[in-house]
């Protein structure tokens, strides 16, 4: 396929673009660089594409990073606009083309459905409440003009992606080698998370199954607790993880993002895409933790 792809040299782009390489894609990197002859500024409302250039599919995974720095007015604006007018710019211009391509897969995230406790989520439930969960829904929502161009559109809801070239975890691995890693808050919230090896061969797998469409959970079958994740890290580590860091001090630490991020109970599963026939090469913790640290059990 040629792919046009927005957020290539994020996290998940850095991995996806090689990967889908060596599936045999060809790809487009959608830049900021105004030398490239395909090139946007959302802010501007501005994106050039070749008048040539025939895209089967397109990837959109650009976005302010939510856990870059506190939340402020500023900041929480820059995590709205970026996705929301970054998506609808692409939306409308995919739309619009002569050739339009097959498919958009667009990236949304699984906090789309908040603090839920102990309850099971599947694609069939809905948002929650507050300042991501209505960010995420005004970002799928954007996607509307391709999907009324008739474009297969997929919400990627991801889950913490699991990398040690950034993210949560590579955040943690310092804390924990020095032997201070820390359960947050009660610890009895549920976290879905997915590492990236799976990720990639799931957005592969999008690329490919024409059933698919609408919201999509990429996250493994196997969601843990809080507790849990820090203990399965501590052991792969061989680090004790005993200290627990109190939710109040979380708020000190981190502001607002604390109670929509890091204490909030999200345990959703892959409902869709374990009916589709995906398998996930890590479905356990354990076991994907030490494939990235390269530790046999």
């Amino acid at each position: 396929m040629n792919i046009l792809i927005s957020g290539a040299s994020g996290l998940i782009g850095s991995a996806l673009v090689p990967y889908l390489q060596k599936e045999g894609h060809h790809i487009v990197k959608l830049t900021r660089n105004e030398q490239s002859a395909v090139f946007w500024d959302p802010e501007q409302g501005h994106i050039q594409l070749r008048e040539s250039d025939s895209f089967e599919a397109v990837i959109h995974l650009a976005g302010e990073n939510i856990a870059d720095g506190r939340w402020n007015a500023r900041k929480k604006e820059r995590i709205r606009s970026s996705r929301i007018e970054g998506t609808t710019l692409l939306a409308r211009t995919i739309a619009a083309l002569e050739r339009k391509p097959r498919v958009m897969l667009s990236a949304s995230g699984i906090g789309i459905y908040g603090h839920q406790a102990e309850r099971i989520l599947t694609e069939a439930d809905p948002p929650g409440e507050g300042f991501l969960i209505d960010v995420s829904r005004e970002w799928e929502a954007a996607t509307h003009p391709a999907q009324e161009a008739g474009i297969r559109v997929v919400h990627m809801r991801i889950a913490p992606v699991l990398s040690l070239n950034g993210g949560m975890l590579k955040r943690m691995v310092p804390f924990f080698k020095l032997g201070t890693g820390a359960s947050l808050g009660t610890g009895k919230q549920y976290m879905s998370w997915i590492i990236m090896d799976d990720v990639v061969r799931a957005i592969d797998y999008l690329l490919n199954n024409e059933s698919l469409q609408g919201p999509v959970n990429l996250c493994t079958p196997n969601p843990v607790t809080n507790n849990e994740f820090t203990k399965v890290v501590g052991r792969v580590l061989h680090r004790p993880a005993i200290f627990k860091i109190p939710q109040p001090v979380l708020r000190i630490l981190f502001g607002e993002i604390a109670d929509q991020e890091l204490v909030a109970s999200t345990r959703a599963l892959p409902a869709r895409l374990t009916e589709a026939g995906f398998e996930f090469m890590y479905p356990e913790l354990e076991d994907g933790v030490r494939h990235l640290f390269d530790e046999p059990h």
